[in-house]
């Protein structure tokens, strides 16, 4: 009994180790903490508006994501002419 409990403990360390977590990559923070230490950090907003109506009313300010990778737009490469 013990073995397959101890099987079972391996299988599962092995499946949560082999998801990758990727950061959120979203160029507005909201930090609630108001720079005393405390609360978090939020960088999951598109827009400063959205950053704006989660920390109206529950205190915090907005910032720029100075991590923020932009997705990579399309390839500059031309077609190539067709001759009719």
């Amino acid at each position: 009994m013990k073995f397959a409990i101890l099987t079972l403990g391996v299988l599962a360390g092995m499946a949560a180790a082999g998801t990758r977590a990727d950061a959120q990559n979203y160029p507005w923070c909201a930090n609630y903490g108001m720079g005393m230490g405390g609360g978090g950090i939020n960088c999951g907003f598109t827009t400063r508006e959205q950053c704006m109506a989660t920390v109206s009313g529950i205190g915090g300010f907005c910032e720029v994501n100075t991590q923020y990778q932009p997705p990579a737009g399309p390839s500059a490469r031309q077609r190539p002419r067709q001759h009719w």
